[in-house]
Order: C-alpha cells, then sequence, then structure tokens
C-alpha cells in the first residue's frame, strides 16, 4: 500500500499545509468582488483559468524548487527557517486582517485595470500562489526529495487543493451568504492561528537541522 511507503503524517502535513495557506474559503468573498461585473458564465471561466495557472505554478515548483534551491546554492534547512518566517508572517497578516483587506484592495486594481487578465492577476498570483503557497510547496517538496511516492502524494495534494479553490469560487456566492462577515473574519483568523503554529514548526525543524548538520 501507498500508506506503508508513505508515512501518513506527510500527506497530512501537506494536505493542511496548502489547505491554510491558500485558503480556499478565503478567496470566496474576494473572487465575488473581483468578478462582480461578471456572467455566472464569464465567472466559471475566470475561475477555471485562475485554477489551472496556480496549480501549474504549484506543479512546477514542487518539482523543480528542490533543485532550483541546490543551483542557488540554497540549503534546505536555511530555505526552512526563512519559509517559516515567510509563512508566519502571512499567518501574521491572516489573524490581524491585513491579507485580505491587501488582496482585495489588489482586486480592485484589477479589475479596473487588467480586466481581461483577472484570472492570472489577483486571482492565480498573488492570492492562490503567493509567496506563502509556493514557500510551502518548496519546504514540503524537500521533505518528498528522493521519494518518488512522496513527491507523487504532494501533486496530489496540490490539485486537490486547486479543486477546493475552483468549487470555492463556483459557490462563492453561496459561501458569502452562509459565513457572512463575522464567519469570514472568524475562519481567517482561526486558521492564521493554525497557520502560525505550522510556520513555527518548521523554524524549528530548519534549525535542528542546521545545528546537527
Amino acid at each position: 500500500m501507498l500508506l506503508d511507503v508513505m508515512p501518513l503524517e506527510f500527506l497530512i502535513s501537506a494536505l493542511v499545509t496548502l489547505l491554510v495557506v491558500v485558503d480556499p474559503v478565503g478567496l470566496a468573498p474576494t473572487f465575488l468582488a473581483v468578478t462582480d461585473t461578471l456572467s455566472p458564465q464569464q465567472r466559471r471561466q475566470v475561475a477555471s483559468r485562475a485554477c489551472l495557472i496556480a496549480g501549474a505554478i504549484m506543479i512546477g515548483t514542487a518539482l523543480i524548487g528542490d533543485w532550483l534551491l541546490r543551483q542557488l546554492g540554497i540549503s534546505l534547512p536555511a530555505f526552512r527557517i526563512a519559509g517559516g518566517l515567510l509563512l508566519f508572517a502571512v499567518a501574521f497578516e491572516m489573524v490581524l486582517g491585513l491579507r485580505l483587506e491587501r488582496a482585495s484592495k489588489d482586486a480592485e486594481q484589477a479589475v479596473e485595470e487588467h480586466l481581461h487578465h483577472m484570472a492570472a492577476f489577483p486571482l492565480a498570483i498573488p492570492m492562490m500562489a503567493g509567496p506563502g503557497a509556493i514557500t510551502a510547496t518548496i519546504l514540503l517538496a524537500g521533505q518528498a526529495a528522493y521519494r518518488p511516492a512522496w513527491l507523487a502524494v504532494l501533486l496530489v495534494v496540490i490539485v486537490v487543493v486547486t479543486a477546493a479553490c475552483m468549487a470555492s469560487f463556483i459557490a462563492a456566492g453561496r459561501i458569502g451568504k452562509l459565513l457572512g462577515v463575522t464567519g469570514n473574519v472568524v475562519l481567517s483568523r482561526l486558521l492564521g492561528v493554525v497557520l502560525a503554529a505550522l510556520a513555527v514548526q518548521y523554524v524549528v525543524d530548519g534549525v535542528r537541522a542546521a545545528l546537527s548538520g
């Protein structure tokens, strides 16, 4: 069985990390704001393109991110520490409500200036495949290095997270009404706390690996 070759902890860690960082449910209100003037059919087209672009970026990062680090002479422990600090910054913004506020402002600018490219910016980049998601993907790919089964599971997790974003975009109207303003705020804060804990764990693992090395 696959789970005999691959620890269940890695599967859970990868899924939870990417779901928290990308935050498909939290993207629904911003998606509504970006596509406010579009018809339902156009919204589906924009959503599918954004998910394809973001998925391709994250899959490419998982496949060549570790190789790129080696070419640049950056050790994985060092990147874990830096990545953990960056993820903690993202979590800090989520807890304080700064992330979605800035994303909404970027979205409003994109609608005015790049109507036909909103799938790429700001939906795919930086909202879905932003610095936090790319950092988390590289860190997870580093854990899966030289383990084809682990890497395959990571790619499946990326597809699952991207599909969750697509489902969230399709159901954005219903999700926004169901959660309401208070629900979105509470969910974002809770996810931010979880992400902060994961970020601290990345830093601890990086420091431990650097010292043992």
